[in-house]
């Protein structure tokens, strides 16, 4: 696992198909949008006559493009973009999409959102075709996979259906051709989301209807569990939801309304601001306790946190102070740069925290190192109580679908009781939403959920 106290997801995809040659730049608009589900790598693809050109690095979007490299991509009519958090791969330029496979007929461009249970199996079946790889992403795999059955088919859309039968776990999928389709997937479970967008110019998929929005698409539909859509100079040509079966077990993971998506998205026809904002009353009506204000721990307990507050009726207060502009902390080196990060990035508010029992609202525990910080913090600012409250279960479970928690022994809910969590965190009360009340606070999604890492 990742140095980082907070729950991170694979990556976000974006793509383009329009009338007008402005592909490119909006792409990267659209990753801009999207850039919290994602920090390691971002990449765009462009399709140019029968070809495709391809600029992608490690860095933040800003930082890839920002050196002239968006330039060498203008004048297309259709591009596909990827901004990358590493959970299959190591975080490097090469495992960076999309990832751009020839084959006899052309070239295609892909960027995947998710995690391929099988893909060492698949990877071995396509070494025996004579198939060569040169990074460890299950993305590249899933790039060859389908080349090869485009191949075999002889048609895009056949060749695409005949390798994402074969694909187990999650994904969503853009694949663009050398000739500039743009072809959508989602999988079976729609265990992540994937969505349409359409404007005077053509139609955009993105990973959240935030980018849609920033990028001037008027919000469309979802993508729905198992559809495939096709899109041609800006025109919807092809979509069929019964190209593969949808397995009725799975669903969309619950996290993306507890902390993955930004809250202005709406997923699988739910606000996700909402569902947080009841996650907050679910909370309060669960775990309700006599307190003089309410805080959310920025950004991700803030939405949750007015919720709370809502149904409680105690007030809500801003009780920290967030520093914008300090990196994530996992990406320093040592455990003491890591402590000074937290400090740096959250700040106690005194002024209003001194002498208040305060409860807190975050979106989850992991490790418990980040909370107890936290609760260190607010106390040593002179907080009277510290009454902490989570919007998610306990989180006890590795995650096999690009949740990048890969030892169930990193999870303090996995080890310790409630009340041994509550003590080594140092608040004076802890709660956590139980699994019903999570299913209650979204149960305007149209979809199923999968809570296997609070159930197993």
């Amino acid at each position: 696992m990742k140095a980082s106290d907070k729950l991170n997801e694979e990556c976000a995809v974006f793509g383009v198909s329009l009338k007008s040659a402005e592909a490119a730049g909006i792409t990267y608009n659209g990753l801009l949008a999207l850039q919290h589900r994602g920090q390691e790598g971002a990449g765009i693809a462009a399709a140019y006559e029968g070809g495709i050109i391809c600029r992608k690095d490690t860095g933040l979007v800003s930082e890839v493009f920002g050196r002239g490299e968006l330039e060498s991509l203008l004048g297309a009519t259709a591009a596909v973009g990827h901004a990358r958090y590493s959970t299959t791969g190591s975080s490097s330029k090469k495992n960076t999409a999309p990832f751009v496979t020839e084959y006899l007929t052309g070239r295609i461009a892909t960027a995947h959102n998710g995690n391929i249970t099988n893909a060492f199996e698949l990877r071995a079946a396509l070494k025996d075709f004579g198939l060569n790889f040169g990074a460890t992403s299950d993305s590249e795999v899933i790039s060859s996979l389908i080349a090869y059955y485009m191949t075999k088919e002889r048609d895009d859309i056949a060749g695409v259906a005949r390798a994402a039968d074969l694909l187990h776990g999650a994904f969503s999928l853009l694949i663009l051709s050398g000739k500039g389709k743009l072809i959508a997937v989602r999988d079976p479970n729609g265990y992540r989301p994937l969505c349409i967008g359409k404007n005077e110019s053509g139609y955009a998929v993105a990973s959240e209807s935030c980018a849609l929005d920033a990028c001037g698409f008027e919000f469309e539909r979802d993508i729905e569990p198992g559809e495939i859509v096709a899109f041609e100079n800006g025109e919807l040509s092809f979509k069929d939801a019964m190209l593969f079966q949808k397995n009725p077990r799975g669903g969309l993971c619950v996290f993306e309304y507890v902390y993955f998506a930004r809250p202005d998205s709406v997923i699988d026809g739910l606000s996700v601001f909402e569902a947080r904002h009841h996650m907050g009353r679910v909370l309060a009506e669960e775990h309700p306790v006599e307190a003089d204000i309410v805080c959310g721990v920025p950004d991700s307990g803030l939405e949750a946190a007015s919720g709370y507050a809502a149904q409680s009726g105690i007030p809500l207060d801003m009780g920290f102070v967030k520093n914008r502009y300090i990196g994530r902390s996992f990406i320093y080196p040592n455990q003491t740069q890591r402590d000074s990060a937290v400090r740096l990035k959250l700040n106690p508010l005194s002024a209003t925290i001194s002498g208040k029992r305060i409860v807190l609202i975050d979106d989850s525990i992991v490790r418990g190192t980040t909370s107890e910080k936290i609760v260190k913090s607010l106390k040593k600012a002179g907080a009277k109580e510290v009454h902490m409250r989570v919007s998610s279960p306990p989180f006890k479970y590795i995650c096999q679908y690009g949740t990048d928690i890969d030892n169930e022994e990193n999870l303090i809910a996995n080890k310790m009781t409630l009340d041994e969590i509550c003590r080594k965190i140092g608040a004076d009360s802890l709660g956590y939403i139980s699994i019903e009340g999570l299913k209650k606070a979204c149960r305007k999604c149209k979809l199923e959920f999968c809570t296997s890492c609070f159930t197993n």
